[in-house]
């Protein structure tokens, strides 16, 4: 899906583009439901009465309340496990459980989260094409600087990137202006000449869009923007359509 008013962006490449990590080039978040119902399945043989299916009912509904306060969201990207534990803690006190287990299951479950994260299809390949075209790439990922660099590590994606920032090393994340600022310093672009692709409204395509950076959103499930939202400058359902998309 291309807005109407960005023809002149499918036939140029611009001379940067700032790029999120996960759930963008990485398939962070397809696995959570698979990782819960493991981690609990594997509690349940230790814990007396837990029942797999009420938990993680209980958990999505305590987590979707924990995740939507900002200061907690921030310090809980910042350690997801203590995160974790903390909404299972509440859980399982819930239910009745000791919560003395709470971090037992939220280890697992981040191991587990850990362990089946993967390349979105065509993710390298764009990155390459994108590189090979003259693109120079900025990486913006919040989250812990150990756990977001052993991504970068895992998949070998720092050498695409001619910059990269990490929240949990650079002293702010997403959407604190300094991070597209110092990006587009690293790079020695303007806002003008530069796109920004990422998966978060607010982070990756707004907060870009209010500096001059052309605002790309992935819909992966074609939901659409929430009513009474601004539109982004385009809208994707995968970032390997930026290579798709151009007109040769």
């Amino acid at each position: 899906m291309i807005c109407a008013t960005c023809d002149d962006w499918l036939v140029k490449l611009p001379r940067a583009i700032l790029i999120d990590l996960d759930d963008t080039i990485l398939d962070d978040s397809g696995c959570v439901e698979s990782c819960w119902i493991d981690a609990c399945s594997e509690a349940a043989k230790v814990i007396p009465n837990l029942d797999v299916n009420t938990i993680r009912r209980s958990v999505r509904t305590r987590a979707e309340a924990w995740w939507s306060n900002a200061d907690r969201h921030q310090r809980g990207r910042l350690d997801l496990r203590a995160a974790t534990t903390e909404i299972l803690t509440g859980v399982l006190a819930e239910l009745g459980h000791d919560p003395v287990f709470a971090a037992g299951i939220a280890n697992r479950y981040r191991d587990l989260r850990e362990e089946r994260a993967t390349l979105f299809d065509g993710a390298i390949e764009t990155l390459e094409w994108l590189q090979e075209s003259g693109v120079r790439l900025g990486l913006m990922t919040n989250g812990a600087a150990d756990a977001q660099r052993t991504k970068i590590e895992r998949f070998a994606l720092a050498r695409h990137f001619g910059h990269i920032i990490i929240e949990g090393e650079f002293g702010v994340g997403k959407p604190h202006r300094s991070v597209y600022e110092t990006l587009l310093r690293e790079l020695s672009v303007s806002a003008g000449e530069t796109w920004a692709i990422g998966d978060n409204l607010q982070w990756d395509v707004y907060a870009p869009m209010d500096m001059g950076i052309h605002g790309i959103w992935i819909d992966p499930s074609e939901k659409g923007v929430p009513v009474d939202w601004r539109e982004p400058d385009r809208v994707v359902r995968a970032f390997s359509e930026l290579r798709r998309d151009q007109v040769t």
